[in-house]
């Protein structure tokens, strides 16, 4: 797979060079600069068409330049030993659990995908690189499970002092780990990390790469949920398929795109609309990003990725396709509420808020959805237990936390003193990469 960048479709790399930089020298993101057809493909999968083999047979699709059939099958394999969850709710609604992995959360699909391809192209090719990344504390954590082993890839993480969880001592680098953690106060630590990846021969010189989704290899992760998806639903439904699914930055949404521009059937996609991704006074999907130039915006953020600048990308032929096949909905906290209490009365469900605001949007949605035989996949992001309180609130119970989700949530107590300059994260960097 070539990839391209979003600002410029003359500037090409190969995806290896995509996924070790990030971000393209012009600011831009990068997307794949030809969408192949999968359709043959995908249609002969089905049930019994394991997650790993999905995976891989995309991946060796993708970007078989690079790899062999074999080297993507391994990658697939290290990176997933778990899978989602489809149920089937009633005749035409469906729930995708992508809360099966090893925190609960469904960043774990793309992380442990990334870091088990960085890894492959690294130990084939040599080198090493370094993960610089801002986190609200639940990154940590996925990192350190599919860091752990690994010898080409290690990770800098800032954090809000206090906000660490999930991780263990033996996952630190001072303690022979592969994550250095640095906590912040009063500085912005987003701000810090920008001031890095402004000095590109810095980040050049110590290989310096993102594990969010402005990283393509990340977003990858994310796209085999959706053929996974239909292939367990292709012989019980017979119409058009929608996703109803909550924003966060797009990642999901995106992704989904991509499955569907690869040729998996989709008829939409259902979501709460946000202050970027709305609707005109008329009802029409309105992306307000749209509305700047490329040329006059701001670099991608490497500290805080949004993929609205690659779904521009994708409907760029022909951007009133955007209206017909994204549907933001405005809902109130109390249709999300209603919606939560819904699932849990009618199916048993617990749903967080983000799975809560998903359902409010389905419900909010006056196409002819179930019409000849169409069906919703409501997307479950995150497990409930992560979200005890919010359960709690809306229907009076809350689900209990197992031993993993335990784990995720521990604090970890660095008892180090913050940082609040960049030039501190740099010695943090140059301190990991020895």
């Amino acid at each position: 797979m070539i990839l391209k960048s979003t600002r410029n479709p003359n500037l090409q790399v190969p995806f290896s060079t995509g996924i070790m930089n990030s971000i393209a020298p012009d600011g831009g993101l990068y997307v794949p600069s030809v969408i192949q057809d999968l359709r043959r493909w995908i249609g002969y999968t089905d049930e019994n068409t394991t997650f790993q083999n999905i995976a891989g047979t995309l991946t060796s699709a993708f970007i078989n330049e690079e790899f062999s059939p074999i080297i993507c099958e391994k990658i697939a394999v290290e990176a997933f030993p778990f899978e989602p969850v489809l149920k089937q709710l009633d005749e035409n609604l469906f729930t995708l659990e992508l809360f099966h992995g090893w925190t609960g959360c469904h960043r774990d699909f793309g992380v442990s995908y990334l870091c088990s391809m960085l890894d492959t192209f690294l130990t084939m090719n040599g080198g090493k690189a370094i993960f610089l990344d801002y986190t609200d504390g639940e990154l940590g954590s996925i990192l350190a499970h599919t860091l752990k082993g690994k010898k080409n890839i290690k990770a800098v993480l800032v954090c809000k002092k206090g906000e660490y969880r999930g991780m263990k001592e033996e996952d630190l680098f001072w303690n022979g780990g592969n994550i250095y953690p640095l906590e912040v106060e009063s500085a912005d630590g987003k701000v810090l990390i920008r001031e890095v990846f402004t000095d590109q021969e810095f980040c050049k010189e110590h290989n310096l790469t993102v594990a969010h989704t402005a990283n393509f290899g990340r977003l990858m992760g994310h796209i085999f949920a959706f053929p996974y998806a239909f292939s367990r639903m292709k012989n019980k439904v017979h119409g058009d398929i929608y996703y109803a699914l909550a924003p966060g930055n797009y990642a999901n949404l995106v992704a989904g795109l991509y499955s569907w521009k690869f040729a998996v059937p989709v008829g939409g996609f259902i979501l709460p609309a946000t202050g970027s991704l709305t609707t005109d006074p008329r009802g029409n999907t309105l992306l307000l990003d749209s509305i700047i130039s490329m040329e006059k915006r701001n670099r991608a953020d490497p500290s805080e990725p949004s993929n609205l600048e690659r779904m521009e990308e994708i409907f760029s032929a022909n951007s009133l396709m955007l209206r017909n096949f994204v549907y933001p909905s405005i809902i109130s906290n109390e249709d999300v509420d209603k919606a939560t209490k819904e699932l849990f009365i009618k199916y048993g469900i617990f749903a967080d808020r983000h799975t809560g605001r998903a359902y409010a949007a389905l419900k909010n949605f006056d196409g002819d959805l179930f019409e000849d035989e169409g069906a919703a996949v409501l997307i479950a992001r995150d497990d409930p237990a992560l979200s005890q309180s919010y359960c709690r609130h809306t229907v009076g119970e809350a689900p209990e936390q197992s031993d993993k989700i335990k784990e995720t949530l521990k604090p970890l107590v660095l008892n180090r003193p913050c940082v609040s300059t960049a030039e501190e994260i740099k010695a943090a960097i140059k301190e990991i990469s020895k």
